[in-house]
């Protein structure tokens, strides 16, 4: 388990997911394919001059003052295991699943308090896109990658960092690379937005254990650093760049369906 670990890394980014570039892009392309009636209701819940984007990693920034909030960032599935149990790796509810069912009970309210109901907007935002992280929806007994320490374009790191930011900031500016990831995604937007929460948990996870880990290169010795070199991003970067295309497709079905109390569950 990762908890007290994420707890210590607060302040860190390799405790996070995709960074704040990958998360504006998950928003951006969610708020380009959202009902003018969904968007309206964000604009009214955020207030005036709060843009979707501007509030994707606040989940983050608020995490030292938050520290209950650690757990809600991921869900530990093993990765020898082929599905997720509730029971055994969501213990208290303290799991971005159970974190997403909550958060979204509250934003689905209209009655609901005005700042609670903002804080709940926000993280949720913020968790579709970590959950599409695949180290945040896998355990493998090493801190959900904090523990594995890599190199990357000659740089020391660790796997965690090199899937939240490393691989994506060598892509290009997120300006470049949004026009591209919106086509994709409204390209697939009726199969990617198909689905819940359990199972996009379930998708990322079997990502993990195929790429992240599963193709994952050998130590040159033990305790030495494992480097990431191009046959490893070649096998990265597609899976990075269709994640996040799939969180804005998934995000903007998700907040259509619950602002317009619409809440699929398939």
């Amino acid at each position: 388990m990762r908890k007290l670990a994420l707890f210590l890394l607060i302040g860190s980014t390799c405790a996070f997911g995709w960074g704040n570039e990958g998360h504006a892009l998950v928003a951006r392309i969610a708020w380009a394919e959202m009902t003018p009636e969904a968007k309206a209701q964000v604009e009214a819940i955020l207030g005036p001059g709060v843009s979707m984007e501007s509030i994707a990693s606040w989940a983050d920034d608020v995490r030292r003052a938050r520290p209950e909030s650690g757990s809600w960032h991921f869900v530990d599935i093993p990765i020898d295991k082929p599905h997720m149990d509730m029971a055994r790796d969501c213990k208290d509810g303290a799991c971005i699943v159970a974190a997403i069912a909550r958060f979204r009970a509250v934003l689905s309210d209209p009655n609901a308090d005005a700042v609670k109901r903002k804080e709940a907007l926000m993280f949720l935002v913020h968790f579709v896109g970590d959950m599409h992280q695949p180290l945040h929806c896998s355990n493998h007994d090493d801190k959900g990658g904090n523990g594995v320490r890599v190199v990357l374009y000659d740089k020391p790191g660790n796997l965690h960092s090199a899937w939240d930011s490393g691989f994506l900031a060598k892509m290009g500016p997120a300006d470049q690379l949004y026009p591209g990831m919106l086509k994709e995604a409204e390209k697939h937007r009726k199969k990617w937005s198909k689905g819940n929460v359990e199972k996009w948990a379930e998708e990322s996870h079997k990502l993990a254990v195929k790429i992240t880990y599963g193709k994952l290169p050998a130590a040159g010795a033990a305790d030495a650093p494992r480097t990431l070199g191009a046959i490893y991003e070649q096998q990265a970067d597609p899976v990075i760049r269709e994640q996040i295309e799939k969180a804005g497709d998934r995000l903007a079905k998700f907040l259509d369906d619950t602002l317009q109390g619409h809440l699929a569950t398939n």
